[in-house]
């Protein structure tokens, strides 16, 4: 490993390098967050994963990650980021294998969630090395801008990829293909990333980590559980719903033990997450805005992803280029967001891309049996694609203002950390009203003299307007957090010596 090397000193002659190095094992992560999604449908049918189970598969990953990232955060901090990073990276590409390989459900969701927590120790690592290697104002910004840009357009790119592989190859090496590009990646760290780590009270703060994790578990397998179905005869189904017994009890144990956390937290002495980190006007804003743009934007995803194969029978190669303007849109819209920032603001750049992104997933509701892509889709995709640009690089920005060495990983953790868990919770939230929506419909319409391949089309369409029109309002919750808490101005991006004032 190559000495340790401290903010404030000479700019790194490799810094270049290092980003690059960095960028790709954040493409890694965000694409492995949706590269399953287009493989989603092959994946349930060679493994007999059900409709409501299906979901494990997304929230596995989702869930772990985002359970394990303060953690991570901590780790990277006290460790040694360069160090975290690589063993990320080795571990990311072993879970990978196993789920290339598995051959059970349960299997594939062990896979899952060993990836997510590898990826915990990746990621904050990955975002503090950004912010202790580039230590001027305006290479910052780029350095920022670029992340920003993998980090939005990845899921779409996973799309492709995922769609590409699954129809000339196998849903597996959805999974497969991380093992070279880590391992590589993980070579060229060595090479090009210097070390960082911060010191003083270095302690860990375990039973935090156990309360936080268990709690996001709980609550998520809660809103599942609403999701399941029962038969109460031979022909029809209903949805277990929120009242029943199994949904409560878990969604009662998770509030019960994030509480827990939080209490725990305001007394020990060596918190997981310093509650100075998250309480921020400013930092708190960025993550509430990044848990709520999770939710949204994992559920479009998803169901947008099951829109294209199984109501307008896209192939998987199809379906993942249709999500290809996602994509375009983010990375053209990032260099001129990273432009902007230091010149406007955050505030404005971030509150005119949630409009955006509302406006493009309400336009989704519109959607029908057999709508045209070009003049419904494609522009929902663009405008989401633009607003999200203009707020992912913002608020990577905004979310580290005021933090000091000692803590930056642990605030770098939290917006991941906020992005992750908004998706484990939307993705399960919004396939319970998924669920719901279908089965209710289905109930109300399956006429004796009614035409079944019909109803059930149209029931599918009615389930996913539910989840689309409930996305664009979690989108909608994000913005009045924008508005209501980011008043950071231009001046308050970090200063010219790279190294934030303590919080």
């Amino acid at each position: 490993m190559s000495s340790v090397e401290q903010p404030g000193t000479t700019p790194d002659p490799k810094r270049w390098l290092a980003l690059f190095v960095i960028i790709i094992a954040q493409l890694m992560i965000v694409l492995d967050a949706s590269i399953v999604n287009i493989a989603l449908p092959s994946a349930q049918e060679d493994l007999g994963i059900s409709d409501a189970d299906r979901q494990w598969v997304v929230t596995a990953y989702t869930l772990t990650f985002g359970g394990f990232l303060l953690l991570g955060g901590r780790i990277a901090d006290y460790m040694g980021r360069k160090r975290t990073f690589i063993v990320g990276l080795l571990g990311f590409a072993a879970a990978s294998a196993l789920g290339g390989i598995a051959s059970t459900a349960g299997l594939l969701y062990a896979a899952r969630g060993l990836q997510g927590t590898f990826a915990a120790l990746m990621a904050p690592a990955a975002l503090s090395l950004i912010s202790v290697t580039f230590t001027e104002t305006t290479e910052r910004a780029k350095a920022f801008g670029a992340y920003g840009a993998v980090s939005g357009g990845g899921a779409a790119i996973g799309l492709i990829l995922g769609g590409s592989l699954t129809e000339y190859a196998s849903w597996r090496w959805c999974l497969g293909v991380n093992v070279p590009i880590a391992l590589a990646t993980a070579a060229a760290a060595v090479l090009y990333v210097k070390e960082s780590k911060a010191h003083g009270n270095t302690k860990y703060d375990i039973p935090g980590a156990i309360l936080v994790t268990l709690g996001l578990v709980s609550l998520v397998y809660g809103f599942t559980e609403a999701a399941k179905l029962k038969f109460p005869d031979t022909r029809s189904t209903e949805v277990l719903g929120w009242t029943d017994s199994s949904t409560l009890t878990f969604l009662g144990v998770g509030v019960v033990l994030l509480i827990a956390f939080v209490l725990w937290e305001l007394r020990t002495s060596t918190p997981l997450l310093p509650m100075k980190v998250a309480l921020d006007r400013n930092r708190g804003g960025s993550y509430l805005v990044f848990l709520f743009i999770g939710a949204g934007l994992f559920a479009m995803f998803l169901f947008l992803t099951f829109y294209f194969q199984i109501t307008l029978g896209y192939s998987p190669i199809k379906g993942g280029f249709a999500f290809l303007p996602f994509s375009i849109g983010i990375i053209g819209t990032a260099g001129v967001v990273a432009n902007l920032l230091p010149k406007i603001g955050p505030k404005p750049i971030m509150v005119a891309g949630l409009i955006s992104a509302v406006i493009g997933m309400l336009m989704l509701t519109q959607i029908d049996l057999d709508t045209n892509y070009w003049t419904y889709v494609l522009p929902s995709l663009l405008f989401m694609s633009i607003g999200m640009a203009c707020v992912f690089i913002p608020a990577s920005s905004t979310a580290l203002i005021g933090v000091g060495e000692h803590d930056a990983g642990v605030a770098s953790a939290l917006l991941n950390t906020s992005q992750q868990v908004g998706g484990s919770l939307g993705v399960a939230l919004l396939n319970t009203l998924y669920a719901g929506a279908v089965t209710g419909f289905l109930a109300d319409n399956l006429a004796p003299n009614a035409d079944p391949a019909k109803v059930t089309g149209d029931a599918l369409i009615h389930g996913y307007h539910v989840a689309f029109f409930w996305g664009s309002m979690m989108l909608v919750v994000a913005l009045v957090f924008a508005v209501g808490f980011i008043n950071a101005k231009k001046d308050d991006i970090p200063n010219e010596s790279g190294v934030p004032a303590p919080a």
